[in-house]
């Protein structure tokens, strides 16, 4: 998607995304454009399905493939906060964010080991409520970066929640005699890309 492209920022997602995904920006106040001519250059962009104007000049964008998200975004070097590596339990938000990251590389390895292939991906499958609530968070990524106050520590415990609930009941690899689809390809991109913000160590 290159809606950042022709607002000129950002979009902000909004809603659960669990049955549509949906954004909203205000660059035609920022920008003092005409809204109703940035909507028509947004509804050029290839995945866009709806544009609409609101009242106060704010734009309410929907996507059919949310999973798309995933090829558009950008490496993203977040500090990380000074959490205590222990306890290792639930409360301490370090562990949950590590331990998160340490998941997306058990992922990686077990995907190399069961012969999920790394080509072929499709975003569209990437459709179920667990995944449509990990690419909601991975969307706020572009905005958080270029805002002032991002606000990091809250943000990565939320992602990394979410992506527990996806590993547990969402498995990127196959479990038992199940065959190989295009789903675990995904999600294994998927957990790549997690992996890639939430910071910790290959293993715990």
């Amino acid at each position: 998607m290159k809606l950042a492209g022709v607002l000129g920022e950002p979009p902000v997602p909004e809603g659960s995304w669990e049955r549509e995904a949906v954004y909203v920006s205000a660059a035609a106040l920022r920008r003092r454009l005409p809204a109703d001519a940035l909507a028509e250059r947004v509804r050029a962009v290839p995945g866009v399905t709806d544009v609409e104007v609101r009242g106060n000049g704010f734009l309410r964008i929907t996507v059919a493939v949310p999973g798309e998200l995933l090829e558009s975004l950008e490496p993203v070097a977040i500090p990380e906060p000074a959490w205590p590596d222990s306890p290792r339990t639930w409360e301490n938000p370090g562990f949950v964010v590590r331990y998160g990251h340490v998941r997306t590389r058990f992922v990686r390895r077990w995907a190399r080991e069961l012969g999920v292939p790394e080509g072929g991906f499709r975003p569209e499958v990437l459709d179920g409520p667990y995944d449509r609530r990990v690419l909601r968070l991975l969307a706020e990524l572009p905005g958080r970066v270029v805002s002032r106050d991002p606000g990091w520590e809250t943000y990565l415990v939320r992602l990394a929640l979410a992506y527990h609930d996806a590993h547990e009941h969402a498995p990127a690899v196959p479990r038992g005699d199940e065959p190989v689809t295009a789903v675990h390809t995904a999600r294994v991109r998927l957990a790549e890309v997690v992996g890639g913000v939430l910071m910790g160590p290959d293993r715990m």
